[in-house]
């Protein structure tokens, strides 16, 4: 097990801005989202704007990722993923969701999700989840991937490994007609082969014109995730697997959620669209 001392909270650097002429999601300044009214199932149009914000926030993530080193801020990835959004059109969501300060998310080692880029130094041995989401065009296209950064300790790699495997896993048991619990069953069934814990209080999303449109798909088997899939539905599937439990303690700033026992975790994720045999990935680089 990595040796690494826990993480404390860093400096934030002021908000960046973004061109004027990037259209907003009706979220920003207001302390929280309209609630979403509209249909879990997307028509034709819909889904290709979702094709393209999907490729903003891959490639958006890909850059940021591209710098993963020891040395370098967590405040860093921000600004590379905040321009790489920006120079394409495309607003960062989480820049203004619910008074978030930063375009994407930085959750290291025992951070399960909702890490907030500061003045961070990454080490030799972290693991680094990035969580970019894009806003173009009216739609959001959400994604997020563990990293390794520099030597990373053989328990922590294969956690990343698996819990990769094990979105791969839940986006094959997508099928029409199946209940969403099918994907938490999928990811919990593999999870617990190696006596990981899977956290049941965030989960993956309903997500179209809406950042997340109410639509819950919990990545355990839960007997209350009944929601039947069909044609045209779009979701995020995105696993947070721990080393040890799934409980968890949230910090003083609201928004950063690490494991209760301090150990690591990883995630992945990806928007998708149900088809009639299957599901695409919609963020694709």
């Amino acid at each position: 097990m990595s040796g690494q001392s826990l993480l404390v909270p860093g400096e934030l650097t002021p908000v960046r801005s973004v061109p004027g002429k990037i259209r907003r999601p009706e979220y920003v300044g207001k302390p929280a989202p309209t609630p979403y009214t509209g249909p879990e199932i997307q028509d034709a149009d819909t889904v290709e704007r979702m094709r393209v914000a999907g490729r903003i926030a891959a490639q958006a993530m890909g850059e940021a990722a591209k710098l993963i080193a020891p040395g370098v801020t967590t405040d860093e990835l921000d600004r590379v993923a905040h321009e790489f959004m920006c120079d394409h059109g495309a607003y960062p969501s989480t820049l203004g969701y619910r008074g978030f300060p930063k375009s994407l998310c930085t959750s290291l080692n025992e951070v399960i999700c909702h890490g907030i880029p500061d003045s961070t130094v990454l080490r030799d041995g972290d693991i680094v989840n990035l969580d970019v989401t894009a806003y173009i065009n009216g739609v959001h296209g959400d994604n997020n991937a563990t990293y390794l950064c520099g030597d990373v300790d053989e328990e922590s790699r294969l956690l990343v490994e698996r819990t990769e495997e094990s979105l791969k896993r839940a986006i094959k048991a997508v099928r029409p007609g199946r209940q969403v619990n099918v994907i938490g069953r999928v990811i919990e069934s593999y999870a617990k082969r190696f006596g990981y814990g899977v956290v049941r209080d965030f989960t993956g999303h309903g997500i179209n014109s809406s950042f997340h449109s109410g639509l819950i798909i919990p990545h355990y088997d839960s007997e209350h995730a009944t929601t039947v899939m069909k044609p045209g539905m779009t979701f995020t599937i995105e696993p947070m697997l721990t080393l040890g439990t799934h409980d968890y303690d949230m910090w003083d700033d609201g928004w950063t959620v690490v494991t209760k026992d301090r150990r690591r975790t990883a995630q992945f994720e990806h928007t998708l669209v149900v088809t009639e045999t299957g599901a695409e990935i919609l963020t694709l680089p």
